[in-house]
């Protein structure tokens, strides 16, 4: 009775939260003028409304590009910190750690009134690298999760193996332990572009007319002129963001089964 009443819990908390996303879908394909549920008819016309209007292929890719950018800016800086943070032993980690996860715990309204003052001073604002440069400050700190993570589960072993065989600290690091937290990379690198992709707050402040990005986009749609197309792109979303997470999960599942599998190796 219990294990029912637990299932039937949380069968209703899944349906609560996914219930309002799924609605979604269906109201993409619908052949209505205007929003309405349930829809009349099926149709793809508002695909096709997004694909055929510059302005909404504009900040499509306007969102691929800077997401993209961040990605690989918060790879390369959130990786060896997190390294840093994992491996080194020095004074006031504590507080380093906690400045990189900062952008998790501030409100997103403060930090994009913060970077709008700051940026304007230096004619940034409408411009995507201001984007780039504002984003990947919320977006490190996933990879610094992500990667951190990755790391509890290597067996330093392994690294200690390879050094008593002769390798220099960059060869182990390049062929043991890059393989072994690659997995954890990739994830905090599909965390940091999905947060780019769906950020509206910063962009809000710093897009400006020039570097409008999608989710902007929708909120200026949703202000001044509801269409139906903005359910399209909003399915797009929900696709492309549940991909990613899927990707980032087999990846995960992967990295734990070969971990798993270099330790009895290891011991043999």
């Amino acid at each position: 009775m219990r294990r029912a009443a637990l299932a039937a819990t949380m069968a209703l908390v899944l349906a609560y939260l996914v219930f309002p996303i799924l609605i979604v879908v269906p109201l993409s394909f619908s052949s209505a003028k205007f929003l309405s549920f349930p829809p009349p008819g099926v149709s793809t016309q508002w695909y096709a409304a997004f694909f055929g209007s510059d302005a909404w292929l504009s900040a499509a890719w306007t969102s691929i590009w800077v997401a993209s950018g961040v990605t690989v800016l918060a790879v390369l800086l959130g990786t060896p910190a997190a390294i840093g943070l994992h491996r080194g032993r020095f004074p006031g980690r504590g507080v380093v750690r906690a400045l990189f996860l900062s952008p998790l715990i501030v409100p997103g309204i403060i930090v994009a009134i913060g970077t709008y003052f700051v940026y304007a001073r230096f004619g940034l604002v409408g411009r995507p690298i201001a984007l780039v440069l504002a984003h990947t400050c919320i977006a490190v700190p996933f990879v610094v999760i992500n990667v951190g993570a990755a790391l509890h589960g290597v067996d330093r072993r392994l690294e200690q193996a390879a050094q008593n065989l002769g390798a220099s600290p960059f060869a182990t690091f390049w062929q043991v332990t890059l393989p072994l937290i690659r997995p954890g990379i990739f994830a905090g690198a599909v965390f940091a572009f999905i947060t780019s992709f769906d950020e509206l707050l910063i962009a809000l402040f710093l897009s400006g007319s020039t570097a409008v990005t999608l989710p902007r986009r929708m909120f200026d749609q949703i202000r001044f002129d509801i269409d139906p197309t903005i359910a399209a792109v909003s399915a797009m979303l929900i696709f492309t963001t549940t991909g990613l997470m899927l990707s980032a999960e087999l990846a995960r599942r992967r990295a734990e089964r070969r971990r798993t599998r270099s330790v009895p190796s290891l011991a043999s």
